[in-house]
């Protein structure tokens, strides 16, 4: 094992002496990976892409490289060990000769290594794509700009095989694509490579991030004032004292005072007393959501267009206001007083079914034809016609069901030429088509 000498105060006066023989990951070996199909790449990633091209264009033989990607993807290379500066593995020709392999790669010094740590530290993006099993090209371009290359470059990968090559042979190039498959897993293999284990690289970034959230007045009689462990913060957390219980939901909202005084001509006061009526409406109605046990997500937010509708549903909501919403919205009165019916039934989802006329994919359509087939007894079955998403049974032309994007079916009829909603969602198909419509009592007395 190699030894390094270190200023007794690290680098930047922060980081202990780097002991390699304590520090977690100094050497690491990985089983030997199964054979990869020809045709599929070595490196998916960025990084170890990069990591190809040095050794491609160092390579001064290119049919000793097309051996070398044959040989690893045959699955000719074993376990490979993975230590600061050096990789090594068994390779063995396709007539079974075996070849002690290694690849050498430079080490950083300390003060590369500072550089390198106090860049990555300072974007808590950096950590995170680190700890996401990620380099982050920033870091690398950073790096390269303070004169510290993380990749290796042109040369950068030197080879040493006990087959008597002195430049890259088939057997460094198997090791080095097949090392490109491990780095795309882990690039805590490469920062290894460069010196220091993964547990090391952690613990540096983490001290220095602690010491830039301390600030400048973390400095006290020359000392850091240190945390408390995480293991004590733990064992006390019985002792922070609970939240307090959540509000009470008031009985109904509350109603907004009304205006006093002469009416401003450019302000319509009952437009302004109702919205803030109805807005009121809707914060009770959001924390009785938020305020109920097993609480739902909330909702999409409504565009402007189905809020209006919303506001135009509302109770009480003047006949001067709801004409101002329908012209808003592009409508005209009989239009909107046709979508605050479906919005009675069912909402946003029941305002898209109203006007949207969409065509299920194939996917969508199979649940759909199978949730009908299941339905009813083969004998009892209705002829249904499709157009699109909608289903009209040929016995009754003045019904429909319609199916909308989240796998429900909702019920029409048909009054004086037009299909107005007819009630509230269902999961069965031939619930929906039997929900009477509003002529349909008078005729069954």
């Amino acid at each position: 094992m190699s030894t390094h000498e270190y200023d007794e105060h690290g680098a930047h006066g922060e980081d202990p002496p780097y002991d390699e023989d304590l520090a977690y990951g100094y050497e690491r070996t990985f089983p030997a990976l199964p054979p990869s199909g020809t045709g599929r790449g070595f490196a998916g990633t960025w990084w170890g892409r990069a990591w190809l091209r040095a050794l491609e264009d160092s390579a001064l033989d290119g049919e000793q490289l097309r051996q070398g990607r044959r040989l690893a993807r045959s699955g000719a290379v074993g376990a490979v060990s993975v230590r600061p500066g050096r990789l090594t593995a068994v390779v063995r020709d396709r007539d079974g000769t075996a070849h002690r392999t290694d690849l050498l790669l430079q080490e950083f010094g300390e003060a590369d290594w500072g550089r390198v740590l106090d860049l990555a530290a300072a974007e808590s993006g950096h950590i995170a794509a680190l700890l996401e099993r990620e380099v982050p090209p920033e870091l690398a371009e950073d790096a390269a700009a303070a004169g510290v290359e993380l990749l290796p470059g042109i040369g950068g990968l030197d080879p040493d095989c006990d087959c008597g090559e002195w430049d890259h042979c088939p057997h460094t190039a198997a090791l080095a694509y097949q090392v490109a498959r491990l780095l795309d897993q882990d690039p805590f293999v490469l920062l290894l490579l460069r010196g220091r284990g993964e547990r090391a690289v952690l613990d540096a970034l983490e001290r220095r991030s602690a010491a830039a959230a301390a600030g400048p007045g973390a400095q006290e009689g020359g000392c850091a004032v240190t945390g408390a462990p995480a293991a004590q913060v733990f064992a006390a957390r019985g002792a922070v004292a609970p939240l307090p219980p959540l509000p009470r939901l008031p009985a109904a909202p509350g109603h907004p005072p009304q205006s006093e005084g002469e009416e401003e001509p450019e302000l319509d006061l009952d437009a302004v007393e109702f919205i803030a009526q109805a807005t009121a409406v809707e914060a009770h109605r959001m924390l009785a959501r938020a305020l109920s046990p097993g609480a739902a997500p909330a909702p999409a937010a409504l565009t402007l267009d189905q809020d209006a509708v919303r506001l135009a549903a509302s109770e009480g909501a003047p006949v001067r206001v709801r004409a101002r919403l329908a012209a808003a919205s592009g409508r005209d009165r009989a239009a909107l007083d046709l979508a605050v019916r479906a919005w009675g039934f069912g909402g946003a989802p029941a305002l898209a079914v109203l006007e949207e006329d969409w065509a299920p994919d194939r996917a969508a359509l199979g649940r759909a034809r199978a949730a009908l087939a299941a339905a009813w007894p083969d004998e009892e079955a209705p002829v249904l016609r499709r157009v699109r998403a909608r289903w009209t049974p040929t016995a009754y032309p003045d019904r429909q069901l319609r199916l909308g994007r989240e796998g429900l079916w909702w019920p029409y009829r048909k009054e004086a030429g037009r299909w107005l909603p007819a009630g509230p969602p269902a999961r069965d198909p031939a619930s929906a088509l039997a929900v009477p419509g509003p002529g349909d009592a008078a005729q069954d007395s």
